[in-house]
Formats: C-alpha cells, structure tokens, sequence
C-alpha cells in the first residue's frame, strides 16, 4: 500500500470512528415525569386499590399499594418541590401519607376489609390535606364511585 493510500485509510478510519462515537453519546437530556403525569398514574392506581380492596383481591391490593407508593417516591424525587407550594412536596407528602400507607399495608396483610375502607378514606383524607397544603386544594379525591376500568377483572380469578 502507498503512502497516499495508507494516509487515506488512516483518514477514513478516524472519520468513521468519529462519527460512529458521535451516535453513541448519550442524549444530554434525562427525562422526568412531570407532576401531573405522575399525579395522574396516582390516580389510577388509588382507583384499582379501592377496586382490589372491596373485591377481597388482596394481591392485586397489595400490588396496587406498593405501586402507589413507588409513584409518591417519584412525586418526592422528581418534584421535592413545586411553583406553587408554599412548603416542599418532599417533606409534606412523607408526613401527610407515612401512617395512611402503613394501616393500608396491614389492613391487606389481614384481608381485613372494614380495616381496608378505614385505611382507603384515611390516605384520600391525606391526599386532600397535601393538596390543600400544595395550594391545589381545588383538586378534591373521593372514593371511586364506578369503575373505569372495565377491561379488568378485580374479582380473584379462580
């Protein structure tokens, strides 16, 4: 091989290596839940925890309660605080929620349903005062009434 040829390769080689190692970066942006995302995912999974509760699906209520969770833990880590919020949403929400989410979590590890529908209107109860304190007390939780959800079986399959 010449030298002019050895020269292009050598050139050729650094131009493929520099535009491949370019489409590998990563992206610079990392990507986070808004509020109202989360807050929505919150919703759905307070509605089938009511749903799996008064079903006597304590599985499905147990998982149901651990995903709220995991949603309130993103509330804390992406959102600790918000515009709007006169107190961080990272010190109000573990305070307002702690003791709702641990008489929720024994009243499934009992299948104790009028334990459950105390422990359900306590944590709506927390959400209301969390929103009340965030300044979004126009934003009111209830006990789901129907269910939306009718693509899915709450009932213990057999």
């Amino acid at each position: 091989m010449g030298t002019w040829s050895r020269r292009f390769a050598i050139a050729l080689l650094a131009l493929l290596s520099l535009a491949t190692s370019s489409c590998q970066r990563e992206p610079s942006v990392t990507y986070a839940p808004e509020l109202g995302e989360i807050m929505s995912a919150t919703q759905m999974r307070h509605i089938k925890l009511w749903f799996a509760g008064q079903a006597g699906n304590w599985p499905l209520a147990a998982y149901e309660l651990d995903e709220l969770e995991e949603g309130f833990d993103d509330v804390v880590k992406f959102h600790p605080i918000h515009k709007d919020a006169p107190a961080p949403i990272s010190e109000l929400l573990p305070q307002m929620t702690a003791n709702p989410l641990k008489e929720l979590d024994r009243a499934i590890s009992a299948k104790d349903s009028r334990q459950f529908v105390a422990a359900f209107d306590a944590l709506t109860g927390a959400c209301n005062a969390c929103h009340q304190a965030v300044n979004f007390g126009f934003n009111v939780v209830t006990r789901p009434t129907a269910n939306p959800y009718t693509n899915q079986k709450f009932e213990i399959q057999q």
